[in-house]
């Protein structure tokens, strides 16, 4: 079977992925997810004309001359507005968020006066409309400030209080399931007997989905036997995963029972092995609504693979505005060889030049067993299918990988 490119395999991916069923949920309970629908405002902010600081509302036409002495009638405090209208030669005392009076049309600060008894002098002339934050001068009833696709944040949580939301609609998490599979892995905190290693793909596989907004199954480990991997695969129906992870058993070899057994449970093979390092033997399917992907089980290209894949895919079921990955430009910090047949996804660290220049220098070593390399880069260094080989200081594209 030829080698699927990585651009037509993540168009494989990604087919028919339409954002999932809305839902309304409450404002604590909204953060990081993705709205459903455009969210206008359903008032002004400020709804009045109000002090932006401590002072005395005057009118201007009374505070351009600095003899003047005004006659203090009143107060006005945050939610506490005053009831008459303010007239020639009268000030009213006034502190931050105070509604304006009628009559005043400027503010003067506290620090620009003098008080004598229940009359003001003013040490600096006042300006029409200073200190004054006009009605809606943040936002006006019906303006649409939030918008499908985007992925509230901390400050649109409280904008949105703000327009007067307790809930909001946003797009159900996708449920990504994570199955293991292999005799040889034991869990941490074990003792590994000979040949065993320990299970670590799957902290990696759910955190990344989590970071993504996606709710995740743990599915555990399941034997080298057709009969364990495909009750892992029920297991994942079961559970309603919209998307179903399996790590190992993806490759060719006897063992590698993961290929036949999403066959034996009626998974519609999209594709079987990639054209990218590391990586190529990948898989995607469908069963029913399930979005399958098989990873290699190899640490590294199961991790490579799924931000390559999963995160793109877990964007498009949430409805989230921007899917794809963003490629940067940076500049080779080291020279590299000619590329094969194959998409390369080296391992590079970073480094910011003070112009803000990024320099991407791959990890010594490449192999996809080591973790420790993968922990320290922040990139993925692209290697084009034939690229010829480059030398330190020429450009390169990147992505950068998350914290």
């Amino acid at each position: 079977m030829a080698l699927m490119p990585v651009a037509d395999a993540l168009s494989a991916i990604l087919a028919g992925a339409e954002p999932l069923q809305e839902e309304m949920v409450a404002l604590d309970a909204a953060y990081h997810r993705t709205l459903a629908r455009d969210v206008a405002a359903r008032r002004t902010q400020p709804p009045q004309p109000m002090s932006a600081m401590d002072g005395y509302a005057v009118r201007a036409a009374d505070a351009a001359d600095l003899s003047v002495r005004l006659r203090v009638i009143g107060e006005v405090a945050a939610g506490r507005p005053f009831e008459r209208v303010v007239g020639a030669g009268e000030a009213v005392r006034i502190f931050t968020g105070g509604v304006i009076p009628d009559g005043t049309d400027a503010v003067i600060i506290q620090e620009d006066t003098r008080v004598d008894g229940d009359h003001i002098t003013i040490t600096e002339i006042a300006a029409k409309g200073r200190h004054i934050r006009p009605a809606g001068v943040d936002f006006h009833e019906g303006d649409v400030l939030l918008a499908a696709g985007s992925r509230l944040s901390d400050r649109a949580l409280s904008l949105a209080a703000a327009m007067n939301y307790p809930e909001l609609p946003v797009r159900r998490r996708p449920r990504v399931a994570v199955l293991a599979t292999g005799d040889e892995l034991v869990m941490p905190g074990t003792q590994p007997g000979p040949g065993q290693i320990v299970y670590s793909n799957g902290y990696a596989l759910r955190a990344l989905a989590r970071a993504e907004g996606a709710d995740t199954v743990d599915l555990g480990v399941a034997a080298d036997t057709v009969e364990a991997t495909t009750s892992g695969i029920r297991r994942a129906r079961e559970a309603n995963a919209d998307i179903l992870i399996t790590t190992g058993g993806a490759s060719v070899g006897d063992h590698d029972l993961v290929h036949q057994s999403l066959e034996a449970e009626g998974v519609k093979m999209a594709f079987w092995r990639i054209a990218m390092r590391p990586g190529k033997p990948m898989m995607h399917g469908r069963l029913g609504a399930m979005r399958v992907i098989g990873l290699p089980g190899n640490p590294v290209s199961s991790y490579v693979c799924s931000y390559l894949f999963l995160v793109p895919l877990i964007r498009a079921l949430s409805g989230r505005t921007v899917i794809h990955h963003v490629r940067e430009s940076a500049l080779l910090g080291r020279d590299v060889a000619e590329n094969d047949q194959r998409e390369d996804y080296l391992r590079a660290v970073l480094e910011k030049r003070d112009d803000g220049t990024l320099i991407a220098t791959p990890v010594t070593k490449q192999d996809s067993s080591l973790l420790g390399n993968l922990t320290v880069a922040r990139a993925l260094l692209i290697r084009p299918p034939f690229a010829p080989a480059a030398r330190k200081g020429e450009a390169c594209e990147i992505l950068t990988m998350p914290d």
